[in-house]
């Protein structure tokens, strides 16, 4: 509070210019694989909650395990709703919603999938919300008019996730 007083005093003294930024992100760089990976960990998350599950008797060292992983769960949840709203919300102007008038819809439903993850620890619900981030990124590069391909990722939980055909 006291630095906001003394800027204040400062400004009334040399009249600070004031800066406007339209965008989050000037420098125009967006990549949705962010949100992607976010959404394979998730799904990673998911699987590791469940076997915990499977066993009798959680040891107070599974039990922080647990507490871990549905914190990291989460975590992560937020990351993929945060990367597609700033694509979403900075990226996506009119030509865009134009190439895909359903870009909000599927924005939306991605962003209740993720509510969905952080309420449930049921599998089907992290692969719907990775579904949907890789409907997002299959989206996004096409308004770039990039060619897309889908690869099985390298690591567990290996599920499908769409990349850019870079030349």
């Amino acid at each position: 509070m006291k630095g906001y007083i003394l800027l204040n005093l400062l400004n009334k003294v040399f009249k600070f210019e004031t800066v406007q930024a339209h965008c989050d992100i000037p420098c125009k760089i967006y990549d949705p694989i962010i949100a992607q990976i976010s959404a394979l960990s998730v799904v990673r998350f998911l699987d590791l909650i469940a076997e915990l599950e499977k066993k009798d008797e959680l040891t107070l060292a599974d039990q922080a395990q647990l507490s871990r992983l549905v914190k990291e769960k989460e975590t992560h949840v937020e990351q993929v709703k945060h990367e597609v709203r700033v694509i979403w919300g900075d990226y996506f102007k009119q030509p865009q919603f134009d190439q895909f008038p359903d870009a909000s819809k599927l924005v939306h439903d991605l962003m209740l999938a993720g509510s969905a993850c952080k309420q449930h620890i049921d599998r089907d619900k992290g692969m719907k919300l990775l579904e949907l981030t890789n409907q997002f990124a299959e989206m996004y590069w096409a308004t770039k008019n990039v060619a897309t391909y889908k690869a099985k990722s390298p690591y567990l939980p290996e599920e499908l996730v769409v990349h850019p055909k870079l030349q």
